[in-house]
């Protein structure tokens, strides 16, 4: 028991001693420099989202197309095209 004890307290240590560091970054940084990064972040999430979406369009396109001829619906195949198409 002791020991966990000692480890506790090394740990509580530790984990004050690191926001001590980060509260430093902060105030060194600037929070505007973190409101400019978060922009930048938000940004990329967004462009990763539309990246994502044109995949899935992409993959409805091939998934039509590799259908068996008795089973392609030609105006769906058609309308998928022209959708990605606009999406160009």
């Amino acid at each position: 028991m002791k020991a966990l004890s000692g480890r506790l307290k090394v740990r509580g240590r530790e984990a004050a001693r690191n926001v001590g560091r980060f509260r430093a970054g902060v105030q060194a940084e600037g929070i505007d420099a973190l409101r400019d990064r978060v922009a930048v972040l938000e940004d990329e999430v967004q462009e990763c989202r539309q990246l994502n979406l044109r995949l899935a369009e992409l993959t409805d396109v091939v998934q039509e197309l590799l259908l068996p001829v008795a089973a392609r619906d030609e105006q769906r195949i058609t309308e998928a095209l022209e959708k990605y198409s606009r999406g160009l």
